[in-house]
Parts: structure tokens; C-alpha cells; sequence
């Protein structure tokens, strides 16, 4: 049985955050993916997806995240993955995604680390 996905966006001085928990999986990706396009994200900002709430991952949510990344790139930002779960990590190293998206503990710290990129 499939948890429900709770997803809330905001925005920040860095760009816009999207909080996510419960299973991001075959049923909720698509609801992560109509939502990309209503953000409000500027070039030189980044996208945060806090995943500290997600309980379940599997091959589409970590397609849906591939293309937040692309939609932010997109838009002429960045990305950043905040509060990543253990066994999500650890798919992230298994597939290599680990190398594709910054990584930090918290939201806090994403935005900490942003610097705006030139227009």
C-alpha cells in the first residue's frame, strides 16, 4: 500500500524548496513533476529538494528528481538535495546520482551553501 506524498513549496533568498515525505514512487512522481513548472525560480537561484521526510524511493521518484534537475537547469539555476534519507542515499552511490547532485544535511545548509551564478 502506497503512503501518501505530502509535497510543499516555498520560496526562499536562494530560490524555491520543495519539501517532500511519504513514498516518492510510481504514484506520486507525477505529482512532483506538475509542480516543477509553477516555481519560481530565477537564473543564478537553485532549486532544494528536502527529502528528510521521504520514506521510499524508487526508479521513477529518482527519474522525477533527475528532472527537477533539468527543469532547474533549465530555468538557468541550480539544484541542491537536503536531509537525504540513508537508504535513498544509499541508491544515490549505487547509481550514481551522488554525482550529479550536491548533497547537504539540511535546507539550512543548501541555502548556505548557494552563491547566485551570473545572469
Amino acid at each position: 500500500m502506497t503512503q501518501h506524498l505530502t509535497l510543499r513549496t516555498r520560496t526562499a533568498p536562494a530560490g524555491a524548496v520543495i519539501e517532500l515525505a511519504g513514498e516518492l514512487d510510481h504514484h506520486s512522481a507525477p505529482e512532483v513533476r506538475a509542480a516543477l513548472p509553477g516555481l519560481d525560480l530565477r537564473p543564478g537561484q537553485q532549486l532544494v529538494l528536502d527529502l528528510g521526510g521521504v520514506t521510499f524511493c524508487d526508479s521513477s521518484g529518482l527519474t522525477v528528481l533527475i528532472a527537477a534537475r533539468n527543469h532547474a537547469l533549465a530555468a538557468g539555476g541550480g539544484i541542491a538535495l537536503a536531509a537525504v534519507p540513508d537508504p535513498v542515499s544509499r541508491i544515490f552511490r549505487i547509481v550514481g546520482l551522488d554525482q550529479v547532485f550536491p548533497v547537504h544535511p539540511t535546507v539550512r545548509a543548501a541555502e548556505a551553501a548557494w552563491r547566485p551564478t551570473a545572469s
